[in-house]
């Protein structure tokens, strides 16, 4: 399995609303899409020191799996409309997982 985790920094005057907005559209993609096994996203907590303002976290079986979600309409419509024009910085990894962290 590959957990695929990424962070985004917005880009100045980013707005709670706009940032509710993007957490709503991206959990109703990732609803839509078989290949994720799970999915996880929203404003980072800042417990420990980071730049960070947003992660997701997304687990799919393989490669083609993770091919399946980045290359996918409802992904590519979420990031044209709405998480696209936000991100300021983006930083992205691919872990491979024995199994779902979830």
């Amino acid at each position: 399995m590959i957990l695929h985790l990424v962070t985004f920094r917005w880009h100045e005057g980013t707005t709670p609303e706009q940032v509710a907005e993007l957490t709503a559209a991206l959990t109703a993609m990732a609803a839509a899409i078989p290949e994720l096994r799970a999915y996880a996203c929203g404003v980072n907590m800042r417990l420990r020191p980071s730049p960070a303002d947003y992660g997701v976290a997304a687990v799919v079986d393989d490669e083609d799996g993770l091919a399946a979600y980045l290359d996918s309409d409802a992904h590519a419509a979420v990031y044209a409309r709405l998480l696209g024009p936000m991100i300021a910085d983006r930083t992205a990894a691919q872990l491979e997982v024995e199994r779902s962290p979830w």
